[in-house]
């Protein structure tokens, strides 16, 4: 019941709520977004997020674009392009700057009013329709640009996964009430977390990509969660009544999910120090969402097994042809473990360490359209374009130089165009566009090599470290801006980031620690290559005695200090006093008050007396 009213708090909530926003993603500490920010203000007739396309045009046979047929045709695609309210400016091709040397290709630009995310379906239809009408007249035609960019929208990919993991749950579980309640549960945990990022993205300015995110790892963890009780919970009813296998399955699986959730929700949360403001929003939306998760596995899971105590069981649990634990899957190899540690782990690590050898050469980045399959059209617009003018007109560097200070902007702004356009890697650079004030002007710098190359990023950094020089020189400033250098700094940030993560790690080590009550448990799950070296006794590392030292199995006498025997499927462990639960968890009430020496058994005492 109580779940119930939140979720119609929840819907209330999100009903009334404005709900997602399409807000600019700001980047702050980046050069590019000081220059964007500069464009706002400077030039605030024409927003720096305004979406874009690019039309490419290439005439059948080798001919000329420029022939009467072939201009027709191009001016009549333009004028269906600018038949959208939403374009502010249309610029046809021209000879020498945007049709190549044999004029056989060429390109038009249309810009918008709008940011990308607010481009109408129908705008997006007059390109397409623009873009037939030019090929219906024998050119070849393509589009590319942030236009063609649809928001984020929801899918039927999440609802093709549920059915998925609930045949899979079916199969496993062997009830269908049992297959059926982690996804009941995890619908009604995913909803709350769903409206109630809704209801509070307004207010908070979250986009629609946290509510996905947030539905997509909640529904995922919420199965899995629900999951974990629900197995344990069968596994305790072969040798308990319902009432005290529902509060085993709590206290033992319950403890190992509240372990792992807090294990996502510190990982999720610490998207903050990577500096991005869209992704620390992303982040504690996901983190909320599997907090709502692990609550609904410790509550409304039980309850819904007290409402169906039998039904849940399998089918061979209730005809009593199974009365005792399945022997697990993975027997075998952890039988190998156990007998061949040493050879285990140096197999594993050089498993890790092939896998891991690609990252020295990685290099962060943001897919682009040269990625895309050919049967899309941007790449097919991609292409054409970097073999007419170079790969690097693809990603141009906008150049935005602040000439206030300058008592002469005009010719300061000429020779900072002079001194990028003679520098290595510059294939061109465009005339300058000043403002209204004709104090800040914008330079377009096109490299000789693709926005993905590394050297394009190593031209950025030179034009920025000759920076000092040209405002000792001449007076001025300027900062590089653009798709490809916005793409250089957002990598070069998060690369740095990485340092700062460390922090996350050393929270789930403080983690691991509370619950171990161990030092070195918690630097081996930590530590990047995950090694843990198996090790034989009945709970792992025989360096940390948590486990009580004797025989498999034996039941410890009352008062010895010693807690009850936890049946954890085909084993069974005993868990000394001031030790933390171990993964499959530990009951609060099982846990003894005092530490005291265990006495030996009875029989042995006899066989000594004799």
């Amino acid at each position: 019941m109580i779940w119930l009213l939140v979720l119609a708090g929840a819907v209330t909530a999100a009903v009334t709520s404005e709900g997602p926003v399409n807000t600019r993603a700001t980047i702050p500490g980046i050069e590019s977004q000081d220059a964007f920010d500069l464009l706002a203000e400077r030039f605030p007739d024409t927003p720096s997020d305004s979406a874009s396309a690019t039309l490419v045009f290439v005439a059948p046979d080798g001919g000329q674009l420029e022939t009467p047929a072939n201009q027709a045709a191009i001016e009549a695609v333009l004028a269906t392009a600018a038949e959208s309210p939403q374009v502010s400016r249309v610029v046809p091709p021209s000879a020498g700057t945007s049709i190549n040397a044999d004029g056989s290709n060429g390109f038009a630009s249309v810009s918008y009013e709008v940011p990308s995310a607010e481009v109408t379906d129908e705008s997006r239809a007059l390109l397409e329709e623009a873009v037939e009408q030019a090929r219906d007249g024998g050119l070849t035609a393509e589009m590319r640009g942030s236009a063609l960019k649809s928001p984020t929208k929801m899918s039927a990919t999440e609802l093709i996964g549920v059915a998925v993991a609930a045949l899979v749950l079916l199969l496993t579980f062997g009830s269908l009430v049992a297959a059926g309640l982690p996804l009941l549960t995890a619908i009604i945990g995913v909803a709350i977390s769903f409206l109630g990022v809704w209801a509070v993205a307004g207010p908070l300015g979250m986009a629609i990509t946290s509510g996905m995110l947030a539905l997509m790892l909640g529904l995922a963890v919420g199965i899995d969660y629900a999951m974990f009780v629900v197995s344990r919970y069968q596994e305790e009813r072969l040798t308990h009544d319902a009432e005290t296998a529902a509060g085993r399955a709590v206290g033992t699986a319950g403890s190992a999910v509240v372990f792992a959730g807090t294990t996502v929700v510190i990982a999720l949360a610490g998207l903050a120090v990577v500096g991005i403001p869209s992704l620390m929003k992303m982040g504690l939306a996901a983190a909320g969402a599997v907090v709502v998760a692990v609550l609904v596995a410790l509550t409304l899971v039980p309850a819904l097994l007290g409402m169906f105590p039998n039904r849940v069981r399998s089918r061979s649990q209730r005809r009593g042809t199974r009365t005792s634990p399945r022997v697990p899957v993975a027997r075998g190899w952890m039988r190998l473990v156990r007998r061949r540690p040493l050879l285990v782990t140096i197999a594993g690590v050089a498993v890790l360490v092939a896998v891991a050898v690609p990252a020295l050469s990685l290099q962060l980045g943001t897919p682009g359209d040269a990625s895309l399959p050919t049967t899309d059209t941007e790449r097919r617009a991609y292409d054409p374009r970097a073999e007419a003018f170079g790969p690097g007109s693809n990603g141009p560097l906008t150049v935005v130089v602040d000439a206030r200070a300058a008592a002469d902007p005009e010719t300061a702004v000429a020779s900072v165009a002079d001194e990028i356009a003679a520098t290595d890697g510059v294939a061109s650079v465009s005339t300058p566009t000043f403002n209204a004030q004709g104090d800040t002007a914008i330079l377009t710098a096109v490299p000789t090599t693709g926005p993905t190359d590394e050297r394009t990023e190593a031209l950025v950094n030179t034009l920025r470290d000759a920076r000092p020089a040209v405002e000792r020189d001449q007076g001025v400033s300027y900062e590089i801006t653009g798709t490809t250098a916005l793409d250089i700094d957002m990598a070069q940030k998060t690369q740095s980031a990485l340092a700062t993560y460390a922090l996350v790690v050393g929270l789930a080590v403080l983690l691991l620690l509370v619950v171990f009550c161990s030092i070195w448990v918690p630097i081996k799950a930590a530590w990047p290559w995950r090694l843990r070296r198996a090790r034989r006794g009945d709970n792992g590392d025989r360096g940390q005695r948590c486990a009580v030292p004797g025989r498999r199995g034996g039941v410890p006498r009352q008062g010895s200090g010693v807690s009850p025997v936890i049946r954890t499927g085909h084993r069974e462990s005993a868990v000394r006093p001031g030790c933390g639960a171990d993964l499959r968890g530990l009951p609060a009430a099982t846990r003894p008050a005092g530490r005291r020496r265990p006495q030996r058994p009875a029989t042995r005492r006899r066989r000594r007396g004799r």
